[in-house]
């Protein structure tokens, strides 16, 4: 028996197809990185902001112009993955290139755990596994949650591991590894760790229950396995009892929900992008339908889980947005692999769904690819502004937004940011909310003008409370306070709100004023 089984391995080794090769699979996730490899900066949305807040954790100590108007504190929160990264890598190759190359990885890592999941649970990569991939590039990558994309890069990759030891029952190694592990992952970010939890849990409780248990018993010994993870809560409790900011508010709007499911692959193009993530579901409900496919009810319990917890979760967690949103492009990623052959793959249908998954992966990296060098095209044009602005210099910068919802990301919310990282300067669009990250805001006196959201305005013709006009806020902001105010995308405003400042650069779509001779 045991030559019987030792020549079926190897018959079965002999006939896996061309997509499951070591060689291609190293490929396709490399090939993940491609829409980051042109962009000298990756333009994410929210990024730029996050590498102000390093460029304070780097060189404060030696920068008497950032002393002056931040200061920086460690503490022991879920958020703080690339905040760690960029300390040796920041001081090795320079926070830019480090910035960069963390972001690069990314993407490659979370389609590696995305891969060696599919493997664990169903034998094989199924080809229906690549139709996943492009959710690595969904809205919460792209609006720049770049702490939270790392955990998740992670818990992808523990929980192709905690799958791995429990099909190999070395659960009592997987119990001492996944401590640590755990409070890794939730480092990096909590709600990483928060669907490394919810993954392994159910995905236990469905292999305890196919070994024989009820399903009650299973939950009870899934929840007690993976309570080796439980470590963080304690972090969790002591971090929350000393930041009394942040509200957790906004339960079950489900327009905004419904928002957030239709937005997975928001991108540039709205129609492209909903009618790339209408082409997943089509491949999701023929599995549905098809007497050849099936679901894992492994993975399948697991989008499940994940489904309900994207239910019962807020849109604002302790002062945190889009913490339901953050869940969507994960949910169906797992759905998607969880999709499998009833029995012996039919050899023609694999072969077609294998290029039909990696026609769907290499179109939305292509359009990736295209977004990305277009909005990196035109920050490196408005960058050049900063060339003239003197180094600790304080400025102002105000984004243009339109009234209604678009859809593009904006790309250049935090694009002001970069006064921080080049120029050791001031900059008006850092988040200061008590608990969330590590940075205090000492430069306060211009007030509503000192912090994001003031960067963002609006089109005269728009009334909302969060975001002002654009002449409001020329016509208020103080200009004893600043030293140079950034137009960048600046919808239309009356000449006489900036008549008392000096321009001393134009370029594409932004000028720079500067407030006093």
């Amino acid at each position: 028996m045991g030559a019987q089984a030792a020549s079926a391995v190897q018959t079965d080794q002999e006939v896996r197809p061309w997509w499951e090769a070591p060689w291609f699979i190293a490929f396709v996730a490399f090939a993940t990185a491609i829409p980051l490899l042109y962009p000298p900066v990756p333009p994410l949305v929210d990024l730029m902001g996050h590498m102000g807040r390093y460029r304070v954790e780097l060189d404060l100590e030696h920068s008497p112009w950032l002393q002056q108007y931040y200061d920086y504190h460690w503490a022991a929160i879920g958020n703080l993955g690339v905040d760690l990264l960029v300390i040796p890598l920041g001081k090795l190759l320079g926070l830019e290139p480090a910035v960069k190359l963390i972001v690069l990885l990314i993407p490659p890592m979370t389609a590696a755990g995305f891969l060696w999941v599919a493997r664990e649970v169903h034998g094989r990569i199924p080809p229906t596994a690549f139709f996943a991939l492009p959710f690595i590039y969904g809205y919460p990558f792209l609006f720049g949650f770049v702490n939270y994309a790392l955990s998740v890069a992670f818990a992808f990759l523990a929980f192709g591991l905690w799958l791995r030891l429990g099909r190999l029952d070395h659960t009592t190694l997987r119990s001492w590894l996944f401590g640590p592990i755990s409070l890794m992952v939730f480092f990096c970010h909590t709600y990483g760790w928060g669907l490394l939890g919810l993954m392994c849990f159910s995905a236990d409780a469905v292999r305890l229950h196919d070994r024989g248990r009820t399903w009650w018993r299973a939950g009870i010994e899934a929840a007690l396995h993976t309570s080796v993870m439980a470590l963080p809560i304690l972090v969790m409790l002591l971090w929350r009892s000393e930041a009394h900011g942040g509200q957790t508010v906004d339960w079950f709007n489900w327009k905004v929900k419904w928002r957030w499911i239709y937005s997975a692959l928001r991108d540039q193009w709205k129609w492209f992008d909903i009618g790339s993530l209408v082409a997943a579901a089509i491949a999701f409900v023929y599995a549905l339908v098809s007497r050849k496919l099936t679901l894992s009810r492994n993975l399948a319990f697991s989008a499940i889980v994940l489904a309900v917890s994207f239910a019962i979760i807020p849109r604002i967690v302790f002062g945190s947005a889009y913490a339901d949103m953050r869940l969507v492009p994960y949910l169906m990623a797992v759905a998607l692999l969880a999709i499998r052959f009833r029995g012996r793959p039919d050899r023609r249908t694999a072969q077609v769904l294998a290029i039909l998954g990696l026609l769907f992966f290499a179109t939305r990296t292509v359009a990736n690819t295209l977004s990305l060098g277009l909005a990196a095209k035109d920050q490196s044009a408005k960058l050049q502004a900063l060339d003239v602005v003197p180094r600790g210099s304080r400025v102002i910068s105000l984004v243009g937004m339109t009234c209604q919802e678009y859809w593009p990301m904006l790309r250049n919310g935090h694009l002001g940011a970069m006064v921080i990282v080049r120029r050791e300067g001031f900059s008006n669009d850092q988040w200061v909310i008590e608990g969330l990250n590590l940075l205090d805001l000492k430069y306060t006196k211009a007030g509503y003008f000192a912090a994001d959201p003031s960067q963002l305005v609006r089109p005269n013709r728009c009334f909302e409370r969060l975001h002002r006009q654009i002449d409001q806020s020329l016509s208020t902001l103080p200009r004893n306070d600043f030293d140079y105010v950034w137009l960048i995308d600046p919808p239309p405003y009356d000449p006489a709100t900036a008549a008392d400042m000096i321009p001393v650069w134009r370029g594409p779509g932004s000028i720079l004023y500067k407030t006093h001779p």
